[in-house]
């Protein structure tokens, strides 16, 4: 045995029984959890093309962050940055942190979420009712340093999701949120979609369903859409264009879950094939339309992804195309009471809605268009539905 002391072997031998614990612990619980529903809406002026959302708030903890919060812990774990009693820290401005506090819990491991001071209070208490404890930041750009500090002064590991979400996940396979969605289209009369609609806060997801499509060697095309205040559109046109891209930084998303000051590391522009800017009332006016035809609330980036996938079935049936466009359900209203349904905030914000909801209900009977949302291609410059 290469160890000089037996005090150093039976460490050793306590943290490899203690990771194999917890990932068993987290496989367990995948076991009990069934997949996600894949719910189709009809949309009677776009004939031939047919649209579903992958409804990803069915998880135990409410959101498509649930996906990630799994990978980000088993990644941890097989990296050996975890042990027992480690104080887990997150930067997030909201539902990375709810599922992560839940695995975390699970673990039996203390959580901490750092995250905007406006991040809306459903959110921070679904945290602390999972275990975790929250603190608030006033500036968004200052997260990321304030989580390394304490997760430093607890000897404790920075989860750190905007660097790790496109490297955590096994993007080939075990049941990624792509592998699923195209197992579930395999009987619909479009089952290779022509497009699949996401929007980005870590850009994981753009890049598991970019990868995966390549890898299995499907025509599926990748289109992010990005909030108003959101730093990857910019960055991902400039690229596409040959130009540098811009050093501002945004400011901080009105619609949570999506867009950054600054463009995260595991956003992968090469995994996108087209990308739109999508202004925040059309986002909630497209959230009050899924929230109406689904009979359920959803989030304000359901919202943007709806705007993506009009965007692209006007174009399809202006070239008289058919087939399947499939985006994502990412999370339940019920965290956003005191925003997106909450005619006060809308007024503090200055957001107009009569005019934003009209625009929607006649782009979704196929009797409107939409504004220009600036849409580019890194395959053709300025064409996003090509």
């Amino acid at each position: 045995m290469p160890f000089i002391e037996d005090s150093c072997r039976i460490a050793c031998t306590r943290q490899h029984a203690w990771t194999a614990a917890a990932i068993r612990r987290i496989e367990a619980d995948f076991n009990r959890s069934a997949d996600t529903h894949l719910i189709p809406l009809a949309l009677p002026g776009f004939p031939g093309i047919d649209i579903y959302f992958k409804d990803e708030s069915s998880h135990p903890t409410g959101s498509l962050k649930h996906r990630l919060a799994r990978s980000l812990f088993l990644y941890a774990l097989a990296n050996g940055w975890l042990h027992a009693g480690s104080t887990v820290v997150e930067a997030s401005s909201g539902s990375t942190a709810v599922s992560e506090a839940y695995f975390a819990r699970l673990l039996g491991l203390p959580f901490v979420a750092v995250m905007p001071a406006s991040t809306s209070p459903e959110k921070i208490a679904a945290i602390e009712f999972h275990g975790g404890r929250c603190h608030l930041v006033r500036n968004a750009c200052d997260i990321a340093a304030e989580s390394e500090r304490l997760s430093r002064d607890a000897g404790g590991h920075f989860m750190d999701q905007f660097t790790y979400a496109e490297r955590a996940t096994d993007w080939r396979a075990n049941n990624n949120i792509a592998e699923s969605i195209f197992r579930q289209m395999e009987q619909e009369p479009h089952p290779v979609p022509a497009w699949i609609v996401c929007s980005a806060g870590t850009g994981g997801t753009s890049a598991t369903i970019g990868r995966y499509a390549r890898y299995r060697g499907l025509a599926t095309r990748v289109l992010c859409v990005d909030p108003e205040y959101s730093a990857f559109h910019a960055h991902y046109a400039a690229l596409s264009q040959g130009r540098p891209p811009p050093e501002a930084t945004m400011p901080a998303s009105r619609i949570e879950g999506i867009g950054r000051p600054t463009v995260e590391r595991s956003f992968i522009p090469g995994c996108v094939d087209a990308m739109v800017k999508v202004p925040d009332a059309l986002s909630l006016a497209a959230m009050r339309y899924i929230n109406a035809r689904l009979g359920r609330r959803v989030g304000g980036s359901t919202g943007s992804n709806f705007v993506g996938v009009l965007r692209l079935a006007q174009a399809m049936r202006a070239r008289g195309e058919q087939g399947s466009i499939v985006t994502i359900l990412c999370d339940g209203g019920e965290r956003y009471v005191h925003s997106y349904y909450d005619a006060e905030w809308y007024a503090t914000q200055g957001i107009d809605i009569d005019d934003a909801d009209r625009v929607i209900a006649l782009s979704a009977d196929g009797d409107g268009g939409l504004p220009d949302l600036a849409p580019v291609s890194r395959h053709v410059g300025g064409a996003s539905d090509r």
